[in-house]
């Protein structure tokens, strides 16, 4: 007797399910993520039937089991490979979204340059035919003798040549294009992507083999399906850039098998995405002498200190109301700088607009760019410039205080590996750091934002 036919809510966040729409979900919060699913009901007899056929489970000893010698397959791309954690490790889930257009394909196929040298890759593709495909293939360079192209969108189809071809990496282009035909519902929608990828990684994981799952992101630049979708993978990859900007940094936000604090930064090029080997020196390249209004901020991403420059622009109002306007930069802490620089330090923007551009598409979201972010706008509104060969980091409290930073150390050597001659860092981390560090810069300690404007100018 075949199933019944019903009608299910699905909260696209979370994936709870109810009988009836709801405006804001129970399960996260959020609004307006209900969505429709038909589904087919199991009948009694099959479903009683499925459980007396149920294999038994057996669990092991911890000490019993053999902890086999990781081993990562290297992509070609260092700058991949660090993200990662060192490299793909066998049996992984590794999910790659971002914005259209941003390099996901890109970078997929031009890791099977170097890999198809080791192992045997199937690029399965549910977005573009097979001439598209080799077409970008001629245009990246990649000729692999070991890349076979599959141009299907059927899940369970992927999943029986997978177990005959036994391939040695698997790439998914895209997750939302896969479909279950036993499911009523379309591809794309929030069960087709939970169970096809649930279907893949029984598969990949059985198999032994490692898997990369091309995802698409939504309006508001999360990941496209329910959020299991991101509990069920080993790694989140994403993929962040504006098109205005040759540039793409690559950012993991989960990872089972290495560090979430990694960054890996790429340049579109024609021939595809190039290795940014030294992205503070990308960033800081072309900056403008003697001109007030700027100063360079050093952030922390994972291991790496980046320089970045940040551009303020201070001047007189032509409304009723000042403009404050940020590119790069959190517009909340942007207002909260700007009342303690009047409450605290004297410097008064009630009558001025105010913006803020970080240079690269790059995003300061560490609190040790405040005293970078506050210097360039001191500068603009005073009309002097900060000096070219200094670079600045620090914390700002509401009190007007300079309050001490993380890895001082390594901004420090950063700044002074790239030629700059002085660096103002807050008066706490002064009295921690080495003493050859001073041999090699000049660095200054403030306590106060007036300290550090002087120290900046002088």
């Amino acid at each position: 007797m075949a199933g019944k036919m019903k009608a299910v809510y699905v909260c696209a966040e979370c994936g709870y399910e109810s009988q009836k729409w709801y405006g804001c979900c129970p399960g996260c919060g959020q609004w307006n993520t209900f969505s429709e699913e038909v589904r087919q009901t199991q009948p009694a007899a099959k479903a009683s039937a499925a459980r007396t056929q149920t294999k038994s489970a057996r669990a092991e000893r911890l000490h019993e089991i053999t902890a086999v010698g990781e081993h990562r397959y290297l992509t070609g791309l260092g700058e991949l490979d660090r993200v990662l954690g060192g490299g793909i490790v066998k049996g992984s889930l590794v999910l790659i979204s971002g914005d259209p257009g941003i390099g996901k394909s890109t970078i997929l196929l031009q890791i099977c340059q170097k890999l198809g040298d080791s192992l045997e890759i199937l690029y399965v593709s549910g977005e573009e035919s097979a001439h598209q495909i080799k077409l970008r293939a001629d245009r990246l360079g990649v000729d692999t003798e070991h890349l076979s192209i599959l141009c299907e969108t059927d899940v369970q189809t992927i999943v029986e040549y997978m177990r005959s071809a036994t391939p040695g990496l698997v790439i998914i282009d895209s997750i939302q294009t896969m479909n279950i035909e036993e499911l009523s519902s379309s591809p794309g929608s929030i069960t087709q992507v939970r169970e096809s990828t649930n279907m893949l990684m029984r598969v990949a994981k059985a198999m032994n083999i490692p898997l990369f799952l091309v995802g698409h992101v939504n309006k508001d630049g999360n990941i496209a399906g329910p959020k299991v979708l991101e509990h069920i993978v080993d790694a989140v990859l994403y993929f962040e850039g504006e098109r205005n900007y040759a540039y793409r940094i690559l950012r993991a936000v989960k990872n089972r098998y290495g560090s979430t604090n990694e960054l890996g930064v790429f340049e579109m090029s024609d021939k595809g995405l190039v290795e940014v080997e030294n992205p503070s020196l990308m960033l800081i390249s072309g900056r403008p002498k003697n001109t007030s209004g700027t100063c360079v901020a050093c952030l922390m991403e994972g291991s790496r200190p980046l320089l970045a420059e940040v551009q303020g622009l201070v001047t007189q109002t032509g409304f009723g109301n000042p403009r404050r306007m940020t590119t790069g930069f959190d517009y909340n802490r942007m207002s909260m700088l700007l009342a303690v620089l009047e409450k605290r330090a004297g410097y008064y923007f009630s009558n001025m607009d105010a913006y803020i551009n970080v240079v690269g598409g790059l995003k300061l979201d560490e609190p040790a760019s405040d005293l970078s972010v506050a210097l360039a706008l001191i500068s603009s509104l005073k009309d002097v410039p900060v000096r070219d060969d200094v670079l600045a980091f620090g914390e700002i409290g509401l009190a007007g205080e300079i309050r001490s930073v993380n890895a001082c150390a390594q901004r420090i050597r950063e700044a002074a590996r790239l030629g700059f001659a002085k660096c103002v860092i807050p008066k706490h981390n002064l009295a921690k750091l080495a003493p050859e560090l001073q041999n090699q810069i000049e660095i200054v300690g403030v306590r106060t934002i007036r300290e550090a404007f002087e120290a900046v100018c002088t």
